[in-house]
């Protein structure tokens, strides 16, 4: 037999299937009776919810000086731009406070030692086995100035 008779047979097969099955014809139950009880307002006022106490932003120490800014930002532009400048394997941005701020809220000390030792798909020293812990806190400060 011909594939191009039956494909229409198929296709047509397939349609009839498709649809909505709750059209009012196609009901066969009737619907519930309607009582004057189940309709009128609960007369208990519904507890009030109390909202969630909001977080608290991470404790912060004072500000870097602006020879740490200009040291991190020379470690970020040779290091670390390579994935926080697009976003490489979920690296957060440089600037974008969505992405940051998560990481902020933990606090710097763990930021700070993230970026030491690595996290997820971040290697140790961003890849730069060279760079001291001072060198890596001051691209870390460099970073979240660019947030705030």
């Amino acid at each position: 037999m011909n594939v191009y008779k039956i494909l229409p047979l198929v296709i047509a097969a397939a349609l009839a299937g498709c649809g909505d099955k709750s059209s009012p014809t196609s009901q066969t139950t009737a619907p519930a009776a309607v009582t004057p009880a189940a309709t009128a307002p609960d007369p208990t006022p519904a507890p009030a919810v109390a909202a969630a106490p909001p977080v608290a932003p991470a404790a912060k120490g004072p500000a870097p000086s602006a020879e740490v800014l200009a040291k991190g930002e020379k470690i970020y532009t040779a290091t670390c731009s390579a994935c926080h400048g697009a976003g490489v394997l979920g690296a957060p941005k440089l600037g974008d406070k969505a992405m940051w701020a998560p990481r902020i809220a933990k606090g710097m000390d763990t930021l700070y030692a993230n970026s030491i030792k690595g996290i997820n798909t971040m290697p140790a020293r961003g890849g730069n086995a060279a760079l001291k812990d001072d060198e890596m806190n001051a691209a870390v400060d460099y970073m979240v100035s660019k947030v705030n």
